[in-house]
């Protein structure tokens, strides 16, 4: 498969999943919520196996602490999934002001020929961002979808606007 085949079949799943998102924002959130709780428990779990590899008392007493923390973090997300949203809208609000500033910054260092669209990408990233955590926690149930959506949307659109990569 070609690097440009990937990109295109990349862009149509990330047209689609924002489509998805922005069509169904609480089905969206509540399906990323218990995604995170259930890869909480494999970080957990994953911890617990690697007992075995620490060097001393010390490190099995912290390293058993941090997989309950995740096991016990992920299973409250799963059984509270609504209620997690909540902490997650927070969360995403913060991360997508960080990956808009971020997208600022790397367009600013950038001369590349999509530097105006990785400028809008950041802008309207780190916006719904702010509009996320500015408008938390009464949107909290609808918003992530479907500002997750808005942002997949730029992204896919970033994705096919910059060059191709050279083969």
């Amino acid at each position: 498969m070609t690097p440009n085949t990937l990109r295109w079949i990349t862009a149509v799943l990330l047209f689609i999943s924002a489509a998805a998102a922005i069509a169904l924002p609480f089905i969206s959130a509540t399906a990323l919520t218990i995604a995170i709780g259930a890869v909480a428990i494999a970080a957990g779990i994953a911890q617990l196996l690697r007992l075995g590899q620490a060097a001393d008392t010390r490190s099995r007493i912290f390293r058993v602490l941090a997989g309950a923390l995740y096991l016990v973090g992920g299973l409250w997300i799963l059984v509270h999934p609504v209620e997690s949203e909540i902490s997650l809208t927070l969360f995403a609000g913060l991360l997508l002001v960080g990956e808009g500033v971020m997208e600022l910054a790397g367009a600013a260092a950038s001369s590349a020929p999509a530097r105006g669209l990785v400028i809008a990408d950041g802008l309207i990233t780190a916006l719904l961002g702010g509009l996320l955590v500015a408008e938390w926690p009464s949107d909290s149930l609808w918003a992530v979808g479907t500002l997750f959506g808005v942002s997949l949307f730029f992204s896919a659109v970033n994705l096919l606007s910059a060059p191709a990569p050279q083969a």
